[in-house]
């Protein structure tokens, strides 16, 4: 496709009659076709090769357990990969448990006598299929002895063990080796996601400053009390910081919050209720437009908030978290998130911290911009604010 496109171009380029679109599309089909078959015929000789005996690698599994069956299986019945599943190696934990193997392929050894099968043996590769947790000393046992002889080694960890290991690096720090685990990788992006709250949040407090001029005017003249609300939140690894709003409510919301404490309407440890008696006639039009929150851009360009990531909560609610409901804790505060776009005031406590869960593991530069595409229509519409 590619080369195709690039004889089109030069014919464009430099005025080849010749090379016609239907030549261009005539090569492309030919080459496609032959690629294909090219690949074909490959694959068909190697099947064919290995067949015979040669290019076979020796595979020894350590671990016998439905996974490690299913895989041998799998590679088994690829012929072109040429795999010889020579048997399995059972830890004491097997041994002593009597479900041995599938009956296809034999137990070669034990785990205390895989040293001397490999002296003797003729093995390429080592498949081990352990709990990393349950068994991390026999897997660093086994890589010892394998790296000795120079043989390839493959783990095939549990789903668990692959969200702990897909993160890990290899570093160095002044000359010593370390494994970093969870670092974030995606550091290009980070900078462009910094950037682009500098940019969004400094342009739209220059370009907003008459609404809000406008708005603070409003509050000071329809309420008695100050224009903003600053309220202790809980930031990026749990730091805290000031977080700035229009204020919507009367000057002593937060005390009469305990006497309204039976008519919340929110699971877990946040508080809402749909219509909150402290709210100001002012502050309901705020809220309803989400102006309220503009004054967070500030928070944005300052870098205490980014424009998208998951609502900064209260000191008392995060020490009633449960312990996966940190997570969110994990990534820098934002102005909408998942939860904006996914129901709002609609959702309950549980959806709310499991779509901030989604975020984080899933966060990346194209998500936040979805994100922001995405609450646009949501915060004009006025849909789930309260």
């Amino acid at each position: 496709t590619l080369c195709s496109f690039q004889v089109l171009m030069f014919a464009e380029v430099f005025d080849v009659n010749m090379i016609t679109g239907r030549v261009v599309a005539g090569h492309w089909l030919l080459a496609s076709a032959l690629i294909i078959l090219g690949r074909g015929v490959l694959r068909l000789l190697l099947t064919l090769l290995r067949k015979s005996g040669y290019n076979r690698r020796n595979v020894v599994f350590v671990g016998a357990n439905p996974r490690s069956f299913k895989l041998a299986a799998s590679m088994e019945v690829k012929l072109e990969l040429g795999y010889h599943i020579q048997g399995f190696v059972l830890t004491e934990r097997e041994g002593a448990s009597g479900e041995v193997t599938d009956s296809r392929w034999p137990v070669v050894c034990g785990l205390a006598d895989f040293r001397v099968y490999l002296e003797a043996g003729v093995v390429d590769e080592v498949m081990i299929c352990l709990p990393v947790e349950e068994c991390i000393r026999e897997i660093f046992q086994i890589l010892g002895l394998c790296r000795d002889q120079g043989l390839v080694v493959r783990v095939v960890p549990d789903l668990a063990d692959v969200r702990v290991l897909e993160r890990a690096q290899v570093e160095e720090f002044d000359g010593e080796q370390l494994v970093t685990f969870f670092r974030e990788n995606l550091l290009g992006q980070l900078l462009a996601k910094r950037i682009l709250d500098v940019l969004v949040s400094g342009v739209l407090l220059i370009l907003l400053s008459p609404l809000l001029l406008a708005v603070a005017l409003g509050v000071k003249l329809t309420s008695p009390g100050p224009i903003f609300f600053s309220q202790e939140r809980v930031g990026m690894n749990k730091r805290k910081f000031q977080l700035f709003k229009f204020r919507s409510m009367v000057v002593n919301a937060e005390e009469l919050k305990a006497s309204l404490a039976s008519k919340n309407e929110m699971s877990g440890p946040a508080f809402k209720i749909k219509n909150d008696p402290r709210i100001t006639k002012m502050g309901r039009i705020l809220r309803k437009t989400s102006i309220d929150e503009l004054p967070q851009l500030w928070n944005v360009l300052k870098g205490e908030m980014s424009l998208v990531g998951p609502r900064p909560p209260l000191p008392k609610e995060v020490e009633k978290y449960e312990w996966l409901d940190r997570r969110r804790l994990s990534i820098k505060p934002g102005i909408t998130c998942l939860w904006q776009v996914g129901g709002r005031s609609n959702l309950s406590f549980k959806e709310w911290m499991e779509l901030d869960k989604v975020y984080c593991d899933h966060w990346s530069f194209w998500l936040d911009l979805k994100i922001l595409l995405k609450t646009i229509p949501i915060v004009l519409l006025g849909k789930g604010a309260s």
